[in-house]
């Protein structure tokens, strides 16, 4: 697998065991453990004594990556004390799933030199810097937001308003407001006819009949009293 600036960063793999393995001991129980191979880094497990067909391991191991160079070879024996470790078989571990997501955690077939099944290793591995991680995120951002702010000077719950009504909130639009034309004159007439009937009834005494009887004050001559005069 060819993966674009990968080259010196970190690939951690933890074996976690094997299962299934194609048992190399007729009397006693086999001693596995497992070997890895990248490039020219080699790193070996610790040997699980009397481990037999599901040895345990556990064993964490940290690899440079290399550019262009996408497969860790693995391969399970079985230790001998006085003779040569026996082979139990062989295999390739893919890391197109860990640098492109991350991690991985599965399971790997070996194959005995006849190419036979000869048993499986789990394998955990974390890569800190996938290659698809900003294509993960982005959506994040690609939808809108429910999110829609209402004027900054409405009361009400609703968005957008009902217009069936008019809300209180909003301004009238004409500066004033409007009138019918031409205007009753009965709104001017009140206020003119108070005053004059006011100022009519300030000529009068307040302790007067109104209108005043005629000729209150008896007419001045030489008859005192007496009007018309009397014929001589």
């Amino acid at each position: 697998m060819h993966s674009s600036g990968i080259h010196g960063q970190t690939l951690e793999i933890t074996v976690v065991g094997c299962t299934k393995l194609r048992d190399k001991e007729w009397i006693s129980r086999q001693d596995p453990y497992v070997c890895l191979q990248y490039g020219s880094t080699v790193f070996r497990t610790r040997t699980c004594t009397d481990g037999g067909k599901n040895p345990t391991f556990n064993e964490k191991f940290t690899f440079p990556l290399i550019q262009g160079l996408g497969d860790i070879s693995v391969v399970v024996w079985n230790s001998n004390t006085l003779t040569s470790d026996d082979f139990i078989g062989s295999g390739k571990i893919q890391l197109s799933k860990v640098l492109s997501q991350g991690y991985d955690d599965s399971t790997w077939s070996v194959m005995t030199k006849r190419s036979k099944y000869g048993g499986e290793v789990r394998i955990i591995m974390h890569f800190a810097n996938p290659t698809n991680q900003h294509q993960h995120a982005a959506p994040q951002h690609s939808m809108p937001s429910p999110y829609v702010p209402l004027p900054p000077h409405a009361s009400y719950s609703g968005y957008p308003p009902n217009q069936s009504h008019q809300p209180s909130y909003q301004p009238v639009i004409t500066p004033h407001p409007q009138q019918s034309y031409p205007p009753p004159a009965i709104s001017y007439a009140p206020s003119l006819y108070s005053q004059q009937t006011h100022s009519s009834q300030q000529t009068y005494p307040s302790n007067q009949v109104y209108p005043p009887s005629p000729n209150p004050y008896p007419p001045t001559g030489p008859y005192q009293g007496i009007y018309p005069p009397p014929p001589y």
